[in-house]
């Protein structure tokens, strides 16, 4: 009689790195302002437009609502929803919030930036590596 081997569990997966994270000051602050919004929402969306003098710039705006392929980023109970054209531009970023005297603003430290504007309003960013590349 042939005994039936049990096929082995499959193994755990994993967990994958976060596209963007928070520093403290950040999520503080994006608490801040989302419990001060006149209404709840999902989150707060980040994205990349073409723009500005070095080519793109950094999107921060309210999401009322996840999209379908959204990456959802939750760190320091911020809930940060990435739109899927951007996860390749902003893989390895750190969202950090810093105030001077004169003035208080997000700031970006993405390690795909090649290159930034001197107003500091506009970036160039080259989509992260793959694996195969």
């Amino acid at each position: 009689m042939t005994q039936l081997s049990a096929s082995p569990a499959p193994r755990a997966r994993r967990p994958r790195p976060k596209v963007v994270t928070l520093t403290e000051a950040a999520a503080a602050r994006v608490r801040e302002i989302m419990d001060k919004a006149e209404k709840p929402y999902a989150g707060l969306r980040v994205g990349v437009k073409n723009g500005g003098c070095a080519g793109q710039e950094y999107i921060l705006e309210y999401a009322e609502q996840a999209g379908p392929l959204d990456e959802v980023v939750e760190d320091k109970g911020v809930t940060i929803l990435v739109e899927p054209k951007a996860v390749l531009f902003l893989i390895g970023t750190e969202i950090d919030y810093v105030a001077t005297r004169l003035a208080a603003k997000f700031v970006f430290r993405n390690p795909n930036e090649t290159d930034a504007c001197g107003c500091g309003e506009s970036v160039t960013i080259e989509p992260a590596k793959t694996l195969d590349s």
